[in-house]
């Protein structure tokens, strides 16, 4: 009995055969901490220049974890929950994270106070900095033109932040650095050159970002 030869067609019939699969995403809760917060950051980020980031620092998944990473990086840059004693929302859209951090160092056993910086009498909302050192937090502070902009955060000539000091400075407190969940200052040590608008003293601070932006695009 000759063994008879089979061929097969290519195109429509070769559908029958099965198709390499491609690979599992790893499913959310499997990811570490870092990893689930840029996949939602990315998948906000997808096709939009810029955003506030709320769809996920008003997340719940978000906000659990965005607290813990900023304490993280900031600790790893240099700057412990015991080098300042609080932390300010520039914007808005940086007070889910103040919040965040808050309630992520009472996890630890750590007391973290937060304010908010407003051009709206009295300037600080929140408990006195006065004689406090704090950390500034935006969710999103770059070189490029996509910062927020307010009364007290705008952009100047060579895109360095004109910043109100003088409600910092009124009472008394030490910014220690600036932080924001994106970034994209591109140094090895990165710094915000930040201006007094009234007296257009200028200074660099300390700046710490979680992800760069080009981790996200």
């Amino acid at each position: 009995m000759t063994e008879e030869k089979s061929f097969r067609k290519t195109g429509a019939a070769s559908a029958a055969q099965p198709a390499a699969s491609a690979p599992a995403e790893t499913p959310f809760a499997l990811l570490d901490p870092r990893d689930q917060l840029k996949s939602l950051l990315k998948t906000e980020l997808d096709g939009k220049p810029f955003c506030e980031l709320s769809k996920v620092t008003f997340d719940h998944r978000g906000a659990s974890i965005a607290g813990h990473l900023l304490l993280d990086t900031l600790e790893e840059q240099g700057y412990s929950v015991d080098d300042f004693d609080a932390v300010g929302a520039l914007t808005a859209a940086a007070v889910p994270l103040v919040t965040s951090m808050i309630l992520a160092a009472a996890s630890r056993g750590e007391d973290l106070d937060g304010f908010v910086m407003d051009f709206v009498y009295p300037s600080v909302k929140g408990p006195s900095i006065k004689g406090k050192r704090v950390v500034l937090i935006d969710s999103w502070l770059s070189e490029k033109s996509y910062v927020q902009t307010s009364s007290l955060v705008t952009l100047r000539n060579g895109n360095e932040l004109s910043l109100d000091f003088g409600i910092v400075e009124h009472e008394d407190a030490q910014v220690v650095a600036v932080a924001s969940l994106i970034g994209g200052v591109d140094m090895d040590k990165p710094t915000v050159k930040v201006v007094n608008p009234v007296t257009d003293e200028t200074r660099e601070l300390p700046f710490v970002e979680v992800y760069h932006e080009s981790e996200l695009r």
